[in-house]
């Protein structure tokens, strides 16, 4: 089968694209930008009518694409089915015992944690996760599914076995409301189909068990041995724990193989360059604000940290301005930076005004431009201090600057 993806360098899209090669079809994309995450694919740069042809068996379009985009409505002209990356997920998952980590954070290192564990421990595991190379086809029935919130995507699995990290306020371009999350988050659970791992201190996963008829397991934050620091990471490797020994895992399997993780990319990703300790993390929300702040500090407390923070998507920093005001005045490093907001490309509204100067400004911290960071780090920050690079944008890419 051919299959077309458009926005085929979205980090989940790409590893779906990966997954379908691997299964011996032939894989092309298309995305407005060059991606380091591409390798192996006949990619087209930029949407275009003419990289839809009739010999093309199914599209697969990522969430962001809009109705009008050429491509997707010259596959439509030509009768070529259609699917949404979770659609398409969906119906691959239906040949698989999936297992779904949602949750406004922690599902990609969760599902990392599981995935490892499960390899590890001979399970032989397919997975598709929102990290680079976060994909692997696995020979077992097993598949591991980081389900994402994101227009309400994760409605479309019926899993197995459903973990659940927290649920709060985000993606406030879509959600009108945390009523309407607690209520799609309702309808998620009850389609799970044999049994829900959830983290039983946060008080908005309670309201949504409430009532419900489903075997539950929760875990809390627990004391396990880890190589990743914060305490978001114990509840993760907890819920990673709970699912291995819901699926027959002996304790101590699970327990060395999550004692060995290392941590994936832009989590907490750590690289010494020039004697500086650069660390990369995909932070972009308040409540991931404040659990790499935490841990910077757990690990490194005596070292001087400067944090250079850019912004994800205009919604996001307007609807949560406060939060964001209040997590890094909670936890403010000793030199924080705001750079420009990443905007994403289709989801942004116009009509919104909001500036990361005036985000800076509120914090007390300082604006920078991000083509000025580079420089700004190799005069500024000493040998021996910390230099935080922190957002799901573009900022980590100062890091091939330096």
């Amino acid at each position: 089968m051919k299959i077309h993806f458009i926005g085929i360098g979205g980090i989940g899209l790409s590893g779906l694209a990966h997954l379908y090669l691997e299964k011996g079809h032939e894989v092309q994309g298309s995305d407005q930008t060059e991606s380091e995450i591409l390798n192996g694919f006949n990619v087209f740069l930029g949407h275009k009518k003419e990289n839809i042809t009739s010999d093309i068996d199914l599209v697969i379009f990522s969430e962001a694409v809009s109705e009008d985009n050429v491509e997707l409505k010259r596959a439509k002209e030509l009768n070529i089915p259609c699917l949404s990356g979770a659609q398409a997920l969906a119906k691959l998952s239906k040949e698989y015992f999936c297992i779904c980590v949602s949750g406004m954070h922690g599902k990609t290192t969760t599902s990392c944690m599981l995935a490892k564990i499960l390899t590890d421990c001979g399970f032989d595991p397919t997975y598709i996760i929102g990290t680079k190379n976060g994909w692997r086809k696995g020979n077992s029935k097993y598949l591991v599914i980081e389900a994402d919130d994101y227009k309400a995507k994760l409605l479309n699995y019926e899993p197995d076995v459903l973990i659940l990290t927290n649920i709060e306020e985000e993606h406030m371009d879509f959600f009108k409301s945390l009523n309407h999350i607690l209520k799609v988050f309702k309808q998620y659970v009850s389609q799970v189909k044999e049994v829900i791992i959830a983290n039983e201190d946060d008080e908005n996963i309670k309201k949504v068990l409430k009532g419900v008829e489903k075997k539950i397991e929760y875990y809390s934050k627990g004391k396990i041995q880890l190589s990743v620091p914060g305490e978001h990471n114990k509840y993760n490797a907890q819920a990673a724990l709970k699912t291995a020994l819901y699926l027959g895992i002996e304790k101590e399997k699970a327990l060395k193989s999550l004692k060995q993780y290392k941590g994936t990319w832009r989590r907490f990703q750590e690289k010494e360059i020039n004697g500086i300790l650069v660390i990369s993390d995909y932070a972009h929300h308040p409540t991931e604000i404040r659990a790499t702040l935490k841990a910077v500090k757990e690990k490194y407390p005596k070292k001087k940290l400067w944090c250079f923070f850019q912004p994800h998507q205009k919604q996001r920093t307007f609807y949560l301005f406060n939060n964001f005001v209040k997590s890094f005045r909670e936890n403010m490093p000793d030199e924080l930076f705001i750079t420009d907001i990443y905007e994403v490309k289709g989801r942004e509204r116009r009509d919104i005004k909001v500036s990361a100067s005036g985000l800076a400004q509120e914090i007390g911290a300082k604006y920078l431009k991000q083509d000025k960071i580079a420089d700004f780090i190799k005069k500024n920050v000493k040998k021996g201090e910390i230099a935080l690079i922190m957002g799901a944008g573009s900022i980590y890419e100062i890091i091939h600057s330096l």
